[in-house]
């Protein structure tokens, strides 16, 4: 049996630590208002891993949290403000800035709520309107 990979990651300061104990379950970017205001870009881009897969290693006392809804539980280092993950209970999932993820080779596989997007993206991976059928949206594409 092999090894299960592991990837590492850190806020902006390095204070908090995580660990990844998978591959990610999907890659991709979301352009909805809530992604875009928290990652203050016009579209953030993510992976998405089991919730039992993240574990913060270094810095706990350190992570804050907020949540504007219930779907989504956002945390951050307190130190430098630094983002490291937001947690969607219902979903059994986390989404991690991609570009936090040490070694982690981005290969994204869909756009999700496309349909609040601020830029329009030509790189022909599907548009869906809202969210996957399997996350609870209608799975509907829009064209690019």
């Amino acid at each position: 049996m092999g090894e299960v990979q592991k990837y590492k990651a850190a806020c902006f300061c390095g204070k908090v630590e995580f660990e990844l104990s998978s591959e990610p379950v999907a890659m991709g970017y979301c352009h909805c208002e809530s992604c875009r205001r928290w990652s203050a870009s016009p579209v953030n881009a993510l992976a998405m891993w089991k919730l039992e897969s993240v574990r913060v290693v270094q810095g706990a006392d350190m992570v804050g949290g907020f949540s504007k809804t219930p779907q989504a539980h956002r945390q951050w280092c307190k130190v430098c403000g630094g983002h490291l993950f937001t947690e969607h209970p219902e979903l059994g999932l986390a989404d991690v800035p991609a570009a936090l993820v040490e070694g982690l080779a981005f290969r994204p596989s869909l756009h999700v709520n496309y349909k609040e997007k601020v830029l329009s993206i030509k790189d022909g991976l599907p548009k869906l309107s809202d969210l996957p059928k399997e996350m609870g949206g209608t799975g509907s594409v829009l064209p690019e």
